[in-house]
């Protein structure tokens, strides 16, 4: 009776470890990748964390650019973020980043794809439950985030909804969420892949 429940409690700790920590991989990384970049020949995959990058101080600098607190299952200090690195050849000509955001009926998938400079060359949803789903994966959406930089989304205030980007256009609670998302995102890749020194604005 006694190793059954020492299992149990086992069990119980490791998934509670498990829920503690929720990253954001693409399904389908060969077939996505190929999609984002057509001329890709491969692509390297790195696992980044705040927690390891600079614990609580660089959490407390990614709050003050992003403008919100982290909170919640997705923006624990040590959730595992996954970085892929686009090749053709030995040459680097992308990077693609996904972040898990909470939406108004569910968690939101959002990926975007990034050249060399850290422009957006592509934005997609991996994942959205949401009422304005239909308008949301429109191509047309997607295509407004195009060419954007952190330049265009550092005044963003997610919380006051003011900022947005001119010629970003949405409305209700999982497009505030998806900008979140975008701006979350810009920040971690100009950390995980610049240096976090602004290369991107």
């Amino acid at each position: 009776m006694k190793k059954k429940l020492l299992f149990a409690a086992l069990l119980l700790g490791f998934a509670a470890q498990l829920s503690a920590a929720v990253g954001c991989d693409l399904k389908d990384p060969d077939r996505d990748v190929k999609r984002f970049f057509p001329g890709s020949t491969g692509y390297k995959t790195a696992y980044k964390s705040i927690d390891k990058l600079g614990g609580k101080e660089l959490l407390q600098t990614v709050e003050a650019r992003l403008g919100d607190k982290f909170t919640g299952l997705y923006e624990t200090i040590d959730v595992p973020y996954t970085l892929y690195t686009v090749l053709k050849g030995k040459e680097t000509i992308g990077y693609i980043h996904g972040i898990n955001q909470k939406g108004q009926y569910g968690g939101l998938q959002v990926f975007l794809a990034y050249n060399p400079q850290g422009i957006i060359s592509d934005f997609y949803y991996q994942k959205l439950t949401s009422r304005n789903a239909k308008a949301m994966t429109a191509p047309g959406f997607a295509a407004m985030f195009k060419g954007l930089s952190f330049a265009d989304f550092k005044d963003y205030d997610p919380i006051k909804h003011t900022g947005i980007p001119a010629g970003i256009t949405g409305e209700g609670d999982d497009f505030y969420a998806t900008l979140r998302a975008v701006k979350k995102n810009f920040i971690l890749v100009d950390i995980f892949v610049f240096g976090g020194k602004g290369r991107q604005s």
